[in-house]
């Protein structure tokens, strides 16, 4: 029998009698444990050895678990803090024992969760009571992290620290060990195997591939090929890709730019008068303080021209046009000036339309964007604290909220979406507002898409438009979610995002 060098080598390290694992006879042969996995399964093929399988489950302690083991567990200082506190004879309170613990943070919650379940003592009405007879020091959890913890930062498992399967669970979804299975190959003769050893098997050398040299020698006539499996599974190979957000940010440029629209630009941070000022938005506005708003620490922005300013703020006050009002509140030029990063890009569209960008502004005008903006808001499966937002304003003679619909339903409509509702809204700068709705493919839940209306008077008055404009702000990330079924935004980009998803999504339309 012949047998190429690498298959002969595993074949002879191989044992009839002991199951020898991969790593072992690849220590043995000097070959790579790949090369004696790849031989062994094509010696199980002829029938000359067994290839098996054991599965292990490792244990390792997280970063959260080896500061348990330094500091102890939450718990177990909450019990010894209320045993020094006198709580083993009356009830303390659980301030001055959370204290005396040094708990900080979420380690409060931690312990309380954690102390009446192990029999530590009880809370009630604010009290801490411990039990005196309870022993922490016989806690199966901490002894655990403590074994585990003496290995030196090698992965154990649970029959090497024994450990019951339930504290490995608990303390798994406590998130103070890691779990993770790993699968040990072994190999070991066949009577046919020892047979092929006896009667003796010679090493042939094998070749991968026919080169020309082969052919010009004449040698491919007495060389060994190797044998291809072509079932075999085989690494997936993964190319670059453009990012499905990016996809769907450059349909929607190329859907505008099809509707006769023309791309702005600009600064990222930019004033407080561009941002909001412009947009009548009252300096007082709950969404123009921190809890809203990305400040910076930068100089104020200086190039706004003056009688700009001038007229923006008389708006505020005293409002616009013979109607107007204003509204009779504070009013500061240095807060105008100071620098944020935008909360939206129609800071873009009040740049453009006051001619500061060098727009056109002879109507009729179209002009749109795709850019990030920045909200502190709080992070759920359809709010990030950066995202993007596509910007957009029509700028014509006697403009009405059916061209307005109409604008939204034939750019939905080249994304295949048909069924967008809308619903009336109030925004401070346009009047009449309504903002959009779709439909998820996939839950069927209603989900808001963007913001529109006409802008006032007192927007457009003081940037010296004098005809209509209507405007609005839909979200990229949520027409994504539409395009591509993704049910949580966080699918899409951030440190969550899906790998597996962004690798197989596609940009319908």
């Amino acid at each position: 029998m012949r047998l190429p060098e690498r298959q002969l080598a595993v074949l002879e390290a191989a044992s009839a009698t002991d199951e020898r694992t991969v790593a072992e006879i690849a220590a043995e042969t000097d070959l790579k444990p790949e090369t004696v996995a790849g031989a062994a399964f094509d010696l199980a093929e002829e029938g000359l050895v067994e290839v098996g399988s054991v599965t292990d489950e490792t244990l390792e302690l997280t970063d959260e678990g080896r500061a348990y083991v330094e500091a102890g567990l939450p718990e177990t200082r909450l019990y010894r803090a209320g045993l020094d506190a006198g709580a083993d004879a009356e009830p303390v309170s659980m301030g001055a024992v959370i204290g005396g613990a040094d708990l900080d943070g979420p380690e409060v919650d931690i312990a309380l969760a954690n102390f009446a379940r192990k029999g530590f003592g009880s809370v009630d009405d604010g009290e801490l009571s411990v039990d005196p007879d309870a022993d922490p020091d016989a806690d199966p959890e901490a002894t655990a992290l403590a074994a585990l913890a003496d290995a030196d930062g090698e992965s154990r498992s649970a029959a090497d620290i024994a450990v019951d399967d339930a504290v490995i669970d608990r303390l798994d979804s406590r998130g103070l060990i890691a779990v993770a299975e790993s699968v040990t190959r072994t190999v070991t003769l066949t009577d046919d195997g020892v047979d092929a050893l006896m009667t003796g098997v010679e090493a042939t050398e094998t070749v991968g591939a026919l080169t020309p040299e082969l052919l010009a020698s004449g040698e491919w006539r007495d060389a060994e090929f190797a044998e291809y499996n072509v079932e075999a599974e085989a690494e997936t190979a993964r190319g670059g890709r453009k990012h499905v957000l990016r996809r769907t940010a450059d349909r929607v440029k190329d859907v505008l730019v099809g509707m006769g629209f023309s791309e702005m630009e600009g600064p990222h941070a930019d004033a407080d008068f561009w941002i909001n000022d412009c947009l009548f938005m009252p300096q007082d506005h709950p969404a123009r303080t921190h809890w809203d708003r990305f400040a910076l620490d930068v100089d104020p922005m200086e190039e706004i021209p003056d009688e700009l300013m001038t007229r923006v703020e008389s708006a505020h006050r005293d409002g616009w046009g013979e109607d107007g009002d204003g509204y009779h509140s504070p009013w500061s030029e240095e807060f105008a000036r100071e620098v944020a990063l935008r909360g939206h890009t129609t800071s873009l569209s009040m740049r453009y339309l006051s001619g500061v960008a060098g727009a056109e502004l002879e109507p009729p005008q179209r002009y749109f964007s795709v850019e990030k903006v920045y909200r502190n808001d709080t992070l759920d499966p359809t709010h990030l604290l950066e995202f993007f937002q596509i910007e957009g304003w029509v700028m014509a003679e006697d403009l009405s909220v059916r061209d307005l619909m109409g604008t939204f339903e034939e750019f939905y409509r080249q994304f295949g979406i048909t069924d967008i509702r809308f619903k009336p809204h109030y925004n401070p700068y346009t009047e009449p507002s309504f903002e959009l709705f779709g439909e998820h493919p996939e839950t069927g839940e209603e989900i808001e898409i963007g913001n529109s209306g006409v802008f006032r008077e007192e927007v457009t008055g003081p940037l010296g438009v004098d005809c209509d404009v209507m405007a609005w702000g839909l979200a990229l990330e949520r027409l994504a979610m539409l395009t591509t079924g993704a049910e949580d935004i966080r699918d899409l980009h951030g440190t969550l995002a899906d790998i597996d998803f962004l690798r197989n999504a596609e940009v319908s339309y």
